[in-house]
Parts: structure tokens; sequence; C-alpha cells
């Protein structure tokens, strides 16, 4: 039988560059794309007004952005000595 789990919130391989902040950060993303996927078709459907559906997306985009500040995503540790006057 298969997981209810695994049906309802699928999620797929990592194949990026890994580290571990990455793999953290695209679990979050993934979960980020499933809720905007169930808030759009709850506005869709009629069942989320228009206004509530901005604010809930706003929320998790806000909770996305801080994720990958946390992280450090995005933030080069090791910057090139190629543009670095001596």
């Amino acid at each position: 039988m298969v997981d209810k789990s695994n049906f309802l919130y699928p999620r797929s391989r990592y194949r990026g560059d890994f580290t571990p902040e990455n793999l953290v950060f695209n679990a979050n993303l993934q979960e980020f794309a499933q809720q905007v996927n169930y808030i759009c078709n709850l506005e869709t459907g009629g069942k989320l007004q228009p206004q509530d559906a901005y604010k809930r997306l706003k929320v998790l985009w806000k909770q996305l952005k801080h994720s990958k500040k946390e992280l450090g995503i995005g933030e080069n540790p090791y910057p090139s000595e190629e543009g670095e006057e001596s």
C-alpha cells in the first residue's frame, strides 16, 4: 500500500551541488511550492478569498526568504582572489 504522506507530500531527489545548507533549502523550497499549490487551488475553488490567499502567500514567501538568509544560500564563502587588489 502507498504511504499517504508520500502521496500527499511528494519529494524529489536533490541533484544540485551538495552542501547541507543546499539540501535543507531544497526541502524548504519544495514545501513552499506544495503550500503555494494548495493555496492557489483553494482560491481557485472559491474556498479562500483572494486577499487571504495573498496574505498566506506573502507569509510563506517571507519564511522562504528568511530560510535562504539563515542558511547563507547565494553567499560566496570563498571569494575569488582574482578581483582583489594587493
